[in-house]
């Protein structure tokens, strides 16, 4: 038997169980119909790269490729689909992966469908990401296996597409998108892609942090700050965390909230200090100044000064979650 029919008859095995449980749970439970959704888009700050979020219950892929890689996430259910002579399942939880110019179909296994986020990078993308890892050109990552189990980076996946499509800043959905496909890269393609030797170089961090606290409310990249100091974007990711703690996305979050802070210290609107320093609203401050301080802004006013007393966390510049 080839390594394909062997693979495609573990898939049918996986998917009669998956099948016969969903079959049991279905009788337990209210028969009614579950709408299909999806959402296509291309975010332009990222440049070649499309995204999917979608749940199918129905629906089924005829035979069909694409010219770039389709990586996502199965979050619900899980989806069965042909791919290089073998019969695929992935679970949720699980990662999917298929290379560019890859015939493959994709169905439910089960009436209730399946619920999954996709990347659609281009070829281009993840050979410059695989070269910024490397530090020289490696060509486009092939990877053999379409259904990973590595929930670090299931999470990961999920976490970035759900930073793509709903943080304001490009720098936050560019940094997401980059540190996910890098890991995945680095863990999972067949010629296996090391980083490079790490350079040193404190100076870079401090040119990329004057970049980054010059105007805390434009709109960059992280392309725009890795120019800038002359650096990879990767390899700028690496020395922020290495010399922060923290991705330079996350420093800046961290700076805009400090100086929120001060802001409101001298009495400014909570709306009006979120606008200065580039947060899209005074809920996306809410969000962020409670992360950091434990309590709201409203906290740190000067006509609050009675009912902070005792309960508001004094500001520590070593202090970043």
């Amino acid at each position: 038997m080839g390594a394909g029919e062997g693979d495609g008859l573990r898939g049918l095995h996986v998917a009669e169980c998956i099948t016969g449980y969903q079959a049991h749970y279905n009788s337990l439970m209210p028969s009614r119909p579950t709408p299909e959704r999806a959402r296509f888009w291309r975010d332009a700050a990222l440049g070649d790269v499309d995204l999917l979020t979608a749940h199918y219950v129905t629906h089924s892929f005829a035979p069909h490729f694409h010219e770039g890689y389709a990586i996502g996430v199965i979050e619900q259910g899980a989806e069965t689909f042909s791919y290089r002579g073998a019969t695929e399942v992935a679970p949720a939880g699980h990662v999917v992966i298929v290379n560019p110019g890859e015939i493959h179909t994709g169905s439910a296994v089960s009436e209730s469908g399946w619920a999954y986020r996709m990347l659609y990078p281009s070829v281009g993308l993840l050979s410059d990401i695989a070269r910024e890892i490397n530090g020289r050109p490696t060509g486009a990552p092939f990877f053999s296996q379409a259904v990973l189990h590595d929930p670090a980076i299931a999470a990961g996946l999920a976490r970035a597409h759900r930073a793509i499509e709903t943080a304001p800043q490009a720098l936050d959905r560019e940094s997401a998108l980059l540190i996910t496909l890098a890991d995945l890269i680095r863990r999972h393609a067949d010629a296996r892609i090391r980083p490079a030797p790490f350079r040193d170089a404190p100076h870079i961090v401090a040119r990329a942090r004057e970049v980054l606290a010059a105007d805390l409310a434009q709109d960059l990249s992280l392309a725009d700050v890795a120019r800038v100091a002359e650096v990879s974007r990767y390899h700028l990711i690496r020395l922020f965390r290495r010399h922060i703690g923290l991705a330079p996305h996350a420093y800046r979050t961290q700076l805009r909230v400090q100086r929120a802070r001060a802001l409101l210290a001298e009495g400014w609107a909570i709306a009006d200090a979120a606008a200065a320093v580039g947060f899209v609203d005074q809920s996306h401050l809410n969000r962020h100044f409670k992360r950091v301080y434990g309590v709201t802004p409203g906290a740190v006013r000067p006509d609050r000064a009675a009912s902070r007393q005792g309960n508001f966390v004094q500001d520590d510049p070593g202090h970043m979650l």
